[in-house]
């Protein structure tokens, strides 16, 4: 086969591949899981000095919480559009029980504020003051992800 038939033939195969990829990623799904990403990264600076996993160090403590604290006062609404969950695309672990009448979502995104305030006002104090701020702000993740995510 002769150079150009071999560049026309990836040309195509990419015209018909590239809107199958396009439909399969969905932007507010790509943004509420990277924020997830950033919350969790944060989370897990936090919690391993808490643990003891690794050692403490008050610059890093307050720098995840601060970065807690901002991501948790993101408006998320353009992250949740119907027909964006586990049921209706693959790729999320977002049950539809969040779209639900009643769904508490948006009380526990703002308990999680309210906790990472209180976590950032005294991360870099001390191990045992970011340990005792630090359970509030895992209780609203969990809460959340008990009733709303889908597990593996």
């Amino acid at each position: 086969m002769s150079l150009s038939r071999i560049l026309i033939a990836t040309a195509l195969t990419g015209a018909v591949a590239l809107p199958a990829l396009a439909q399969e990623s969905n932007p507010a799904v790509n943004a509420r899981q990277g924020h997830m990403q950033v919350l969790a990264l944060n989370l897990g600076v936090v919690g391993n000095m808490a643990r003891g996993n690794t050692d403490y160090d008050p610059e890093a403590a307050q720098a995840a919480a601060d970065n807690l604290l901002m991501m948790s006062q993101i408006n998320q609404r353009f992250y949740w559009p119907e027909g964006t969950d586990s049921e209706s695309i693959e790729g999320t672990r977002a049950l539809p029980s969040i779209w639900e009448e009643g769904s508490r979502v948006m009380e526990i995104s703002a308990e999680l504020a309210a906790a990472s305030e209180g976590l950032a006002a005294v991360a870099g104090d001390g191990l045992d003051a970011m340990r005792s701020a630090l359970g509030p702000v895992g209780g609203a993740c969990g809460a959340c992800h008990d009733d709303y995510r889908a597990s593996n």
